[in-house]
């Protein structure tokens, strides 16, 4: 396999990592996957910026899910050096603790800068999210 090839297959599985964490509620598992100085925009109103920041700020939102699923497409990157922009496309289902049934569903792409950390592995130093859309489907009667 090419130096490239392992690149797109290790920034792929950061964000499978990024996915498998937040769903299982592994935190630590969620939390390796960014620099410590990460820059998060798109999730709230004002950006976060630190890996512990961000990581306590999704531990309180999840408290309002029972599950969650997040289901992510490939990842599209363009590599230059140890600096990787990927895109991911994301449809992330949220079991709702206030409404027993009901499902928060999202559509959305991750637009994530990753650089090469110094044992060779990728963090995450920018994530964005860009809405699409978002739909919540009622208990069943």
């Amino acid at each position: 396999m090419t130096d490239l090839a392992e690149d797109r297959w290790a920034i792929q599985d950061v964000m499978q990592r990024y996915a498998a964490g937040v769903d299982e509620r592994d935190l630590d598992l969620y939390r390796s996957c960014f620099a410590d100085d990460v820059e998060v925009v798109g999730f709230g109103d004002e950006p976060t910026y630190g890996g512990d920041a961000w990581t306590a700020f999704v531990r309180q939102a999840l408290e309002a899910y029972n599950e969650t699923q997040h289901m992510l497409s490939p990842v599209y990157a363009t590599i230059e050096g140890d600096i990787a922009e990927a895109r991911t496309d994301v449809q992330a289902l949220h079991y709702m603790k206030a409404q027993p049934g009901a499902i928060l569903t999202l559509w959305a792409t991750y637009l994530t800068r990753m650089q090469r950390d110094g044992a060779g592995g990728w963090k995450i130093v920018r994530h964005e999210l860009v809405r699409r859309g978002t739909q919540i489907s009622p208990p069943p009667a």
